[in-house]
């Protein structure tokens, strides 16, 4: 997908997410043919999947 889907499916801008990227927090691949960043689904569940763990295991430490 492109950075424009991608983005609204995870719920942040274009630039957040193209910032993500250049951290190395989500892989993206480049279309050969015109540079475009693609990035697959499969990926970007990874990271929500993740990212939520993470929030979660803060929130629990920050209750306690």
């Amino acid at each position: 997908m492109q950075v424009a889907e991608s983005a609204e499916i995870v719920g942040v801008s274009q630039n957040t997410l193209r910032t993500w990227a250049a951290d190395g927090k989500i892989p993206v691949h480049r279309n050969p043919a015109n540079g475009y960043r693609l990035l697959k689904r499969e990926d970007l569940e990874r990271f929500l999947k993740i990212t939520e763990a993470s929030v979660r295991t803060k929130l629990t430490k920050r209750t306690k």
